[in-house]
């Protein structure tokens, strides 16, 4: 049995969210009653802040922000709370890594969005995203090197995530932190970064223990929250592996899993 949740923290992309990038009715009722009821209700994404905000702003939440997968902490308001940007010199190996390879990749800096050309790739994210980002080429992404907190490799055109992210990993290995969000996103940040290290951080400053949290996800750069604290939910649409790390199965995003969720292990427990 679980201490009782006095925290909830929620990836946005196949979890709060549904296919069309928006939050179910449910989800906004659920999250709202928890928070009425004095438990803190916060998202943990891998997404630009500038890009989750409006989604926090529906949900009603008035607590820091973990975007770009734990590397920057900020309040709705604006305020930093945490960075962790990676080495500009580092920015700029992997960049050469990733142009030698042929992959697209963009650079996120000053809550901007930056990629080498014009791609469908680069639509299919702003679309996702709501943020329009600027094409710069590979001079432009190299002289953008400093207080990154992420780069996105996309392998939609290239080889496998698997493959992608082992390469990078084995290229740079104590030099960054690479993660999988989709079957075709890899994530790049700094080593030590992580939803479960912001998670548990903010936590903290709040009083509240890991066994008083729960945290929902649906991906690989969600697993080390859904270990970390005390009560993991993987959604229904959650891959196999995903499922295998989290302490239970909830309904898929699509249905309001979130709000099941929420509704069995804090409302009602």
């Amino acid at each position: 049995m679980h201490k009782k949740i006095r925290m909830i923290v929620s990836d946005l992309d196949g979890t709060m969210l549904n296919a069309a990038f928006q939050i179910p009715k449910e989800n906004i009722e659920a999250v709202k009653e928890a928070a009425g009821k004095g438990v803190l209700v916060t998202i943990a994404t891998g997404r630009m802040y500038r890009s989750a905000l409006p989604y926090a702003k529906e949900l009603g939440i008035d607590v820091p922000l973990i975007a770009y997968n734990g590397a920057i902490v900020k309040t709705v308001g604006g305020e930093r709370i945490e960075t962790s940007f990676l080495h500009s010199d580092v920015v700029r190996k992997v960049l050469k890594f990733v142009f030698s390879k042929g992959w697209y990749v963009q650079l996120y800096r000053d809550g901007n969005l930056y990629y080498e050309v014009v791609k469908e790739t680069a639509r299919a994210y702003e679309k996702a995203s709501g943020v329009p980002g600027e094409a710069v080429g590979k001079e432009g992404l190299l002289e953008r090197a400093d207080e990154v907190p992420k780069l996105l490799v996309v392998t939609k055109d290239g080889p496998s995530g698997d493959e992608a992210l082992r390469l990078l990993a084995e290229a740079f290995p104590d030099e960054i932190m690479v993660m999988k969000s989709t079957d075709t996103y890899i994530e790049v940040v700094s080593p030590g970064v992580s939803k479960a290290k912001a998670v548990l951080s903010l936590a903290k400053s709040r009083g509240i223990e890991a066994d008083e949290i729960m945290a929902l996800g649906d991906s690989g750069n969600d697993v080390s929250m859904l270990k970390a604290c005390g009560l993991g939910i993987a959604m229904g649409n959650a891959s196999e592996n995903v499922k295998a790390e989290a302490d239970a199965v909830t309904g898929s995003c699509e249905n309001g899993g979130v709000a099941e969720a929420i509704r069995r292990y804090v409302l009602e427990a």
